[in-house]
């Protein structure tokens, strides 16, 4: 039974040669194309030089995966002793890290390059997009302080009017310097809203424009096609945008407020009271003290509102780099795992045959191993050993004498015929 079984291994092994060679040069094969593929997305120079430069390379790696994998194949499975395992071992992993290194991330490129581009595309959509809306919020933070300053604007209008025609701060009616100075700081209040509606509108138009670049820029993402020229004219719409996002960043009014809330109250100049008697002159005065009183405190509240939004964040400068379908397969490798598991299961697949003829080859060993002497003999070795007792009958020496004569002359050519020593043989030679 074992050395029917051990027979149907040896003619299997048989068997499969040829099938081995076939599947080794196909992937082989396989990997040189995608690497030809992966090489030409980096190369750079005329069509000409790239593509002889890219066939080189790739036939290399074809060659030099198929003459790996059949030294591996051929020699693996034969190497018996721990020692000769473990170095075989230590210079099939080294094989496979440089297969990898030479030909497996360019097969990953190949398979999944244009998605990996796509990719980084629309992660950078997503970062210009944040950029645009902090530069958006930065540029409308001042809008929040114009339902203050119009409510002041009211505030010294009314006091104005109703100083002008009933005298309600004085108790003389009539445009004297009180109504001068409540009509000069509501003009100053007046002129700020119309400033903060002014940078409403430009920032609604910059940021408008900001967004048709964001959807141009989406566009290209998803478009059919080849990527490399939508990587191109993506490029071109990152610059413009950059553009629109720096001009956000310069409209922000914040600043104006706050050196027009610092004139409002370290420009104050109040008008030379105009009474006709000393007692309006004295009210005039009084009112125009509670006005710069009330300036003061308008004042300081803009410039500490001012002060908030200028200490906001402001959109830090981003710089879009474009890159290659291989650096874009290498960057985002793990959004990618199927196609580099592909990539390096056809670089590394023949690992798996050898190690399938070395299990076959230790069960062959195994099960030899186990035969008595006589089922192990070959019929050349027979006619060897019966040549040699032929020949000690003939000549009534003794066999050890003509056994040793015979190792003297030709001592690789000789079988043990002592059964246990002819075993070792066996063994060894099997190994």
């Amino acid at each position: 039974m074992a050395l029917g079984a051990s027979q149907r291994l040896h003619d299997g092994v048989a068997a499969v040669e040829t099938m081995t060679r076939f599947a080794l040069a196909v992937l082989a094969l396989a990997s040189g194309v995608y690497t030809y593929l992966g090489v030409r997305s980096i190369l750079d120079g005329s069509p000409t030089s790239v593509f002889f430069a890219a066939i080189i390379y790739s036939a290399s790696v074809s060659v030099g995966i198929y003459a790996f994998w059949s030294y591996m194949a051929r020699f693996y499975p034969h190497v018996t002793n721990h020692t000769g395992r473990a170095a075989m071992l230590g210079v099939m992993a080294l094989g496979a890290a440089m297969i990898i290194a030479m030909s497996s991330w360019l097969n990953a490129a190949a398979l999944a390059g244009s998605a990996a581009l796509e990719q980084h595309l629309a992660e950078t959509v997503e970062d210009y997009t944040a950029d645009l809306d902090q530069a958006h919020q930065n540029a409308l933070a001042a809008q929040s302080l114009l339902p203050d300053i119009q409510r002041a604007s009211e505030r010294f209008a009314q006091l104005a009017a109703s100083e002008r025609q009933s005298g309600a701060l004085t108790g003389t009616t009539g445009s004297g310097s009180v109504v001068q100075l409540l009509s000069q700081m509501s003009a100053q209040m007046k002129d700020l809203e119309n400033g903060i509606n002014a940078s409403r509108e430009q920032v609604a138009m910059l940021f408008n424009q900001g967004q048709k670049r964001l959807e141009t820029m989406r566009t290209l993402v998803s478009a059919p096609g080849a990527v490399a020229p939508r990587a191109d004219q993506f490029s071109s719409e990152v610059v413009a945008l950059t553009g629109v996002i720096t001009s956000l960043g310069q409209t922000s009014i914040a600043p104006s407020i706050r050196r027009a809330a610092d004139d409002l109250s370290l420009g104050f100049i109040a008008p030379v009271a105009d009474g006709g008697d000393a007692d309006l002159v004295n009210r005039q005065d009084r009112v125009m003290e509670t006005v710069r009183a009330s300036v003061a405190t308008q004042s300081k509240v803009l410039s500490e509102a001012a002060d908030e939004i200028l200490a906001r964040a402001p959109v830090a400068e981003r710089r879009f780099v474009p890159l290659s379908s291989a650096e874009a397969v290498l960057r985002y490798a793990t959004d990618f795992i199927p196609a580099w598991a592909g990539a390096i299961s056809i670089d590394l697949l023949p690992g798996v045959l050898v190690f399938i003829l070395a299990a076959v080859h230790s069960a062959i060993r195994k099960q030899e191993e186990k035969l008595p002497f006589a089922e192990r003999i070959t019929a050349a070795e027979l006619l060897q050993a019966l040549e040699v007792q032929r020949a000690v009958t003939a000549n009534g020496g003794q066999l050890g004498d003509i056994v040793a004569q015979a190792e003297a002359e030709e001592p690789n050519n000789i079988t043990s015929l002592d059964p246990r020593t002819r075993a070792k043989d066996r063994t060894h030679e099997d190994r």
